[in-house]
């Protein structure tokens, strides 16, 4: 059964805005897309380089590095030069708060 860990208040993450979390093992990025709220591995497949910074165009998170792009709500590579997909994890809202799904180890 997959472990959820408490962020932070969905407050923090308005609308069309993101925040970024290390997990020990990983880090990730939360967005919210219009009140709904997706989580992906910070780490493009091309070249291994971080999406953070990255622009969000719709619900695809372009790489700043080399313009790869993937969707946030399955991961899957939408762009060239990335052809293999990106990690994404559940996140659930319960009383105000995100929780996002910890990253296998």
């Amino acid at each position: 059964m997959a472990e959820f860990v408490k962020i932070g208040p969905a407050a923090d993450i308005p609308p069309g805005q993101r925040l970024w979390y290390d997990f020990e093992e990983e880090s990730v990025i939360i967005f919210n897309v219009d009140g709904t709220y997706y989580c992906i591995a910070d780490l493009c497949t091309h070249d291994g380089g971080p999406l953070e910074d990255g622009e969000l165009i719709g619900c695809e998170i372009e790489c700043p590095r080399h313009g790869a792009r993937f969707d946030i709500r399955d991961g899957r590579a939408t762009q060239m030069p990335a052809f293999t997909g990106i990690p994404t994890y559940a996140v659930k809202v319960e009383n105000g708060d995100i929780y996002v799904e910890k990253p296998d180890t």
